[in-house]
């Protein structure tokens, strides 16, 4: 299996595993899905909170994580994980330096186990 196939199944069981684990966090938190977001066709996969909070009228829509596949590497762009998706991808089998942590700066980068682009 390439590298790119093993980053989507590893994103693809990765969005699944934690969407079960918000549901169960939440304990089901009436008016606030969980949506998940598998696109292996335009590499895309992330995790949103949206919704309605039951006890104010305040409007939910938070994003767990979402990361996509660019140029070979997986590019995580927001990340509200524990443990965080770059440790859980590494855990899954993608090498270090297919990992770009897009939320951060590209000059700060550098300074990450990952890849700086």
């Amino acid at each position: 299996m390439d590298r790119v196939a093993i980053a989507r199944a590893a994103l693809t069981e990765i969005v699944r595993r934690q969407a079960g684990r918000q549901a169960r966090a939440v304990g089901g938190q009436p008016g606030v899905d969980t949506v998940t977001v598998i696109d292996p066709e335009h590499d895309q996969y992330g995790l949103l909170r949206i919704g309605w909070q039951a006890t104010a009228p305040e409007r939910v829509l938070r994003p767990v994580f979402f990361a996509r596949i660019k140029d070979g590497k997986v590019w995580i762009e927001d990340d509200y994980t524990d443990p965080a998706l770059a440790d859980m991808l590494v855990d899954a089998g993608v090498p270090r330096e297919d990992i770009v942590l897009g939320f951060l700066h590209p000059d700060e980068r550098r300074y990450s186990d990952f890849a700086v682009a």
